[in-house]
């Protein structure tokens, strides 16, 4: 009979997030935290990624949505990792349409185009199935997300990712909302451009099949773990091809078909 692994001790939870809030004050990437909690134990993992999002709430940050992130599979291939993970979005994350990012803002930034979904209803009963998650939407928006890791050199497992909210850094959603009525996330067509070169290509199907999936697995993960998804927040459903690097003076434009554009520049 198969034993279950000792649990992670508090304390390296506490040192794993002791690492990643140092390197997010101090603007030095840290090494990987999988020594302290483990590759891919995803009950503490969690934990970290629990714990510093409380240490910023209590700091004054607000809570506006989540991040849906590894539902791509060259996204996965890229990072070596084979489940989808989130992270928790807050109000001051959002740079608005066509503006620009400071420098020292995100830590080893790279961006990825996807669908956002802002939501009409609360997600908190019922058996959050398709129908009911995709009634739920309000509305949907092309968005870009920049991702950023606390971790050097991007050396990262499945559990380095997740305690580091899951590699969030900011995101900006297009001006266009578009109810699902209107719009299938299925067959849109996505183009990520730098400087007007194109580094990125997808579409809907790439994000778990569907970027409603995506919001599916999300709603019921955030109702087991006590935080279920509410009216008005916003969810990046994940990416529709693969992320890229960004380096000052890039300007970054995503093209979403049904949803038009977005954009930004990185100053």
């Amino acid at each position: 009979m198969a034993q279950t692994p000792p649990a992670v001790p508090a304390d390296s939870i506490a040192a794993a997030a002791a690492r990643l809030r140092e390197a997010a004050a101090t603007g030095v990437p840290t090494v990987p935290v999988r020594d302290l909690i483990g590759r891919d134990d995803v009950e503490a993992a969690y934990a970290v990624q629990t714990r510093l999002a409380a240490e910023r709430i209590e700091a004054g940050a607000t809570v506006v949505g989540r991040k849906i992130g590894l539902t791509s599979a060259a996204v996965q291939r890229q990072l070596g990792v084979d489940q989808p993970d989130f992270g928790v979005l807050f109000d001051d994350m959002e740079y608005a349409d066509g503006s620009a990012v400071p420098a020292d803002a995100i830590l080893q930034p790279r961006v990825e185009a996807e669908i956002a979904f802002v939501l009409g209803a609360d997600l908190a009963e019922g058996p959050l199935d398709h129908d009911q998650v995709r009634e739920a939407v309000d509305h949907a928006v092309a968005a870009l997300e920049i991702c950023g890791s606390r971790v050097a050199g991007w050396d990262i497992s499945f559990g380095d990712t997740v305690a580091d909210n899951a590699s969030a850094g900011g995101y900006v959603l297009g001006a266009r909302r578009v109810p699902l009525t209107d719009f299938d996330p299925v067959s849109a067509e996505m183009t990520l451009t730098i400087d007007g070169e194109t580094v990125s290509t997808g579409n809907g199907a790439a994000c778990l099949g569907d970027p409603v999936n995506a919001l599916v697995w999300l709603a019921r993960q955030a109702r087991d773990l006590g935080s279920p998804l509410r009216a008005g927040q916003v969810v990046l459903s994940g990416a529709l091809g693969p992320m890229r690097p960004v380096a000052p003076g890039d300007a970054v434009r995503a093209t979403v078909t049904g949803l038009g554009t977005v954009s930004v520049t990185f100053s």
